[in-house]
């Protein structure tokens, strides 16, 4: 007569190996749940640098698309001036709101 256990082997075995592959193996479901969430985060970040590129794009073609908006740029961006001009900056400070203290 046959062992009790020997009837359910090849469940036994199945379980055994899904346990194994589940907990144990180098590609764990932890494992595999954390790369999971890297790739996702790393699409994310490709989708906000593609939109980062768009924006860029447009102000590249907006610039050189003609030498006024190219020397506004300038001007205004790094303070480049002409030979015969003078660049007054003016710069608004920041409003500190006191919190009570």
């Amino acid at each position: 007569m046959l062992h009790p256990l020997f009837r359910f082997r090849y469940y036994i075995l199945f379980g055994f190996f899904a346990i194994w592959m589940a907990f144990f193996d180098m590609n764990n479901l932890f494992y595999r749940y954390k790369i999971a969430q890297e790739i996702s985060a790393l699409e994310e970040n490709i989708e906000e640098h593609k939109k980062a590129i768009a924006v860029l794009d447009q102000q590249k073609k907006y610039l050189f698309g003609n030498d006024r908006n190219l020397q506004r740029f300038a001007r205004e961006k790094y303070l480049m001036k002409k030979d015969n001009e003078d660049v007054f900056v003016i710069v608004e400070e920041e409003k500190v709101e006191d919190k009570g203290e």
